[in-house]
């Protein structure tokens, strides 16, 4: 026999697990998109690092920082900063727009011909 006060008790319990699992998953996708956002960011550094040395080398044409900024571009990241030292190494940062608003992923880098220190 049924008591009348546990009627739809399995309903209720059945929306909080459906939420807490939606809650769960929005969570873990946030992090996911945060951790491939810093990925790409760290990526797009280092390439516009060794491009920016490949330049100061002479490897490719164009001034360092300028190839940089087209590497990172092509990257899906702005350029932030770019230095060249005297032993043609490169310092870099870049600015990745966010896939959630606000959390734009930074990233710097540092490359340098081979040999260097």
């Amino acid at each position: 026999m049924r008591r009348s006060g546990e009627r739809g008790a399995a309903s209720v319990v059945s929306v909080g697990l459906i939420a807490a699992i939606v809650l769960l998953t929005t969570l873990t996708l946030g992090v996911v998109a945060v951790y491939v956002d810093a990925r790409r960011a760290a990526a797009a550094a280092d390439a516009a690092a060794l491009a920016a040395t490949d330049a100061a080398t002479g490897a490719v044409s164009g001034l360092p920082c300028e190839v940089a900024d087209q590497v990172a571009a092509r990257n899906g990241a702005r350029l932030v900063s770019c230095s060249i030292d005297d032993e043609a190494i490169s310092r870099v940062a870049v600015v990745v727009p966010g896939r959630l608003p606000g959390l734009d992923a930074e990233a710097s880098a540092r490359a340098g011909p081979p040999g260097s220190t």
